[in-house]
């Protein structure tokens, strides 16, 4: 099984990233995707979910009219749009993959660092 992500980097507030994560060694259509972070000294929270293409996602609070997760299933890949980039969005993003009937099946990526400047 790998999940992996890309897209991170520096970005002035305000500039825009597109997070890409693609997954191998598992049933991906079987997968709610979702994307994570964890801020220093934070712990790890939810920025956006999707349980399948064109399902329901679900957004922080914080990120909700700003970011947009997408799946396309064919290429086992899952995305997320960042527009609006925030200082306080500075963070290592992760991809994880959760089973949605077996929930106990897990996968995380390594992360991917997004920085945003002021």
């Amino acid at each position: 099984v790998q999940v992996v992500e890309s897209g991170g980097g520096l970005v002035q507030s305000g500039g825009s990233l597109r997070l890409s994560c693609v997954a191998s060694g598992f049933t991906f259509s079987s997968y709610r995707m979702s994307w994570y972070r964890q801020a220093p000294g934070k712990e790890r929270e939810l920025v956006a979910s999707i349980r399948s293409v064109g399902g329901s996602s679900n957004y922080a609070d914080s990120v909700k009219g700003r970011f947009i997760i997408s799946r396309d299933d064919a290429k086992n890949s899952v995305y997320l749009q960042m527009n609006g980039l925030k200082p306080e969005d500075t963070a290592v993003y992760y991809c994880n993959a959760r089973g949605i009937v077996v929930t106990s099946l897990d996968y995380w990526g390594q992360g991917t660092q997004v920085t945003v400047s002021s």
